[in-house]
């Protein structure tokens, strides 16, 4: 239903139009993985099942872009076939082809901006957990923020390096990780509504980025609203989320030293970048979750924080003892909480 060919166009003609820097600096990768997997992995405890991580990838911004929209396929298609399901007959046809131009413009607009901004990411698609995995690092971005940071090559790609061997490491040495947020995201997209009747409030040209933003904001992503009582699910999802990116910032902290020259520049420029954003971008940001993402980093920072001065390494890795271990939104402000929450169980289990 949604056209995929379009949807790419828009994407790369969005990326095309922010700036990029030098890649080649960021396509020596074979050092910066390896070194990071071994510190993480020597901090964390985290081994990957299978022996060994992906290799990591330095790719362009259009070869992330494919990588992107195939994933955002299984997570779109199902709410577009909804939506065409609830006009049935003839004027579901047309109106689910329409509908499938706009998701496209949707999703290309998002992953073209998000293209020009992503700097690295452990990719798979989310809903089969056994398919295989990428670690991407996309080089223009790299480059580009090199230069906007003022901060070494080496040193930006071995942050970045830690941050996503982090997720690789998660991802590769939990075993039911990946099939919990399989089924998340399954859960996620059976609760969301799609309203065919704001799907057509009008499609702006392509030249009106405002105008874009408004239509997405009014008739396309925000449209997929979940109900009231689908609350507690997206609390267990953000919290999710803010663990398995807090995890990641701790551990980019704990061992970034002992490959970053002045760590805590390098982290004050990284969350300056960032927070610095034109009005437009805020927007925009908003509109996809960005934003939410930030106080992820924040939030799930903070836990991680608190349960290793607590607990040390070995009562934070307790979030992997299985789903229901993961804290709720409210234990995320409550490290002692959570801690004596899962620990007694994890004795009672030792006994």
């Amino acid at each position: 239903m949604v056209d995929w060919q379009l949807a790419g166009k828009i994407a790369e003609g969005v990326a095309a139009l922010q700036p990029s820097g030098e890649s080649e600096p960021f396509k020596a990768l074979v050092r910066p993985a390896d070194e990071s997997e071994r510190l993480v992995s020597e901090y964390t405890g985290l081994k990957p099942l299978a022996g060994a991580l992906p290799v990591a990838e330095a790719v362009t911004r259009d070869e992330w872009i494919k990588a992107n929209l195939e994933s955002m396929r299984d997570v779109i298609e199902p709410a577009a076939a909804r939506a065409a399901g609830k006009l049935g007959g003839t004027l579901g046809g047309i109106a689910g082809t329409a509908a499938g131009g706009l998701l496209a413009v949707e999703a290309g607009a998002i992953s073209g901006f998000l293209a020009g901004r992503v700097l690295g990411q452990y990719e798979f698609p989310v809903l089969d957990p056994e398919a295989p995995a990428r670690l991407l690092f996309v080089a223009p971005n790299l480059g580009h923020a090199a230069n906007q940071l003022g901060a070494e090559p080496e040193q930006l790609l071995y942050w970045v390096a830690l941050h996503e061997i982090t997720h690789a490491l998660q991802f590769g040495g939990v075993p039911w990780l990946r099939p919990h947020l399989s089924g998340l995201v399954e859960e996620l997209t059976g609760a969301l509504s799609l309203d065919p009747g704001k799907l057509f409030s009008g499609l702006p040209g392509l030249d009106d980025l405002k105008g874009l933003v408004d239509t997405v904001r009014e008739g396309g992503v925000a449209a997929l609203m979940l109900n009231a009582d689908q609350r507690d699910l997206v609390d267990r999802v953000q919290a999710f989320m803010a663990v398995l990116e807090g995890y990641a910032e701790h551990v980019m902290d704990a061992v970034g030293a002992q490959v970053l020259d002045d760590l805590p520049s390098l982290r004050t420029a990284l969350q300056r970048r960032r927070r610095d954003r034109s009005g437009l971008l805020k927007v925009l940001e908003r509109l996809i979750g960005m934003d939410l993402k930030m106080r992820q980093y924040e939030q799930g920072k903070a836990f991680c924080d608190g349960v290793v001065a607590r607990a040390g390494m070995d009562g934070l890795n307790h979030v992997w003892d299985g789903p229901d271990a993961m804290p709720s939104m409210q234990e995320l402000d409550d490290p002692a909480g959570w801690l004596a929450r899962v620990e007694p169980r994890q004795l009672r289990k030792s006994a």
